[in-house]
């Protein structure tokens, strides 16, 4: 089996995953995964594709991720693995697809507008 070089993105992070075949090791940024991810929620999210697809055991992952935030890196991680484990068997799409793990989430930070406070927060009206 060869390399699956697959990218992840959400917000402004962005991930790129290696699939080898291997025993289960996960290293993020050259870091364990549960070094990385040190909460239980973004070991989860990091892990679903995995776990639905039953391929904990089977491959050896290693992840570049840089930019956002740690849940931003997180689901930019979930995206990427999810369609790893679609090149790997195309069946595997009719079980992540339902559960939204395909689809790149669209959302991103609204930009400040010039004479706001805020991208939608204005300054305080007073009448003196």
């Amino acid at each position: 089996m060869d390399v699956i070089h697959k990218i992840g993105r959400r917000k402004t992070a962005v991930a790129r995953v290696y699939v080898n075949q291997g025993k289960g090791n996960i290293t993020v940024n050259k870091k364990d995964l549960n070094e990385y991810f040190t909460t239980g929620p973004l070991i989860f999210k990091v892990m679903q594709p995995l776990n639905m697809t039953n391929n904990e055991e089977n491959f050896d992952i290693k992840v570049n991720v840089y930019g956002g935030g740690i849940t931003g890196q997180a689901e930019a991680i979930r995206l990427a693995l999810s369609r790893a484990m679609v090149e790997l068997d195309a069946e595997n799409r009719a079980i992540l697809k339902p559960e939204g793990l395909m689809t790149r989430d669209p959302r991103m930070v609204e930009r400040k507008k010039f004479g706001q406070k805020k991208a939608r927060k204005k300054f305080q009206f007073s009448k003196r």
